[in-house]
């Protein structure tokens, strides 16, 4: 006699071909989610203003490697509210922010560059305020660009910063 519960199947009635290729997507899916940002790190900061309660204002600087393009490091300045809100996470953050990238080995890629992507993100507020940094490139002129500007999910800022890396002899291929 079978026994079903709630219409699930065992494991011993799913073909087996189904979950090998179930195995191998999420080996390949995993690692994507966490490839497709870069993680920053801290290099510094400097208070701005004095807070009585809580940390004070600062202007922070986080530095991170392109994911994709070896040898390009960026480095990016940004303010970060103290206070109580601020100690909380629950300020939201200045829109402002400064982007430098520069070639700190050679450059050289394994894959494709796309015309722009996302290369990093980082929340800047509980409610869908965001940190962006895009790589874009011009083939015709060997550069790599990056942007950075901030978004909300109504409406986000036009403040941005840009930096041009480049290629300085690199043979990288572009999508």
């Amino acid at each position: 006699m079978r026994c079903h519960t709630a219409g699930l199947a065992t494991a011993s009635e799913v073909p087996i071909y189904v979950l090998m290729k179930l195995k191998h997507f999420l080996a390949l899916a995993f690692p994507l989610v966490f490839a497709t940002s870069a993680f920053s790190e801290p290099i510094g900061e400097v208070d701005t203003a004095f807070k009585l309660f809580g940390p004070d204002h600062k202007i922070v600087v986080e530095a991170f490697d392109d994911p994709k393009v070896t040898g390009v490091t960026c480095y990016v300045s940004r303010s970060k509210a103290g206070g109580f809100t601020g100690a909380l996470g629950l300020a939201e953050e200045k829109s402002e922010s400064s982007i430098a990238c520069r070639q700190v080995g050679p450059i050289s890629s394994t894959v494709a560059i796309p015309k722009s992507e996302e290369v990093f993100s980082e929340s800047r507020s509980i409610l869908f305020k965001k940190l962006r940094i895009v790589r874009m490139v011009d083939p015709a002129r060997q550069v790599l660009l990056y942007l950075t500007y901030t978004d909300k999910l109504i409406d986000g800022s036009p403040k941005n910063s840009l930096t041009a890396v480049p290629l300085n002899g690199a043979k990288l291929q572009f999508k």
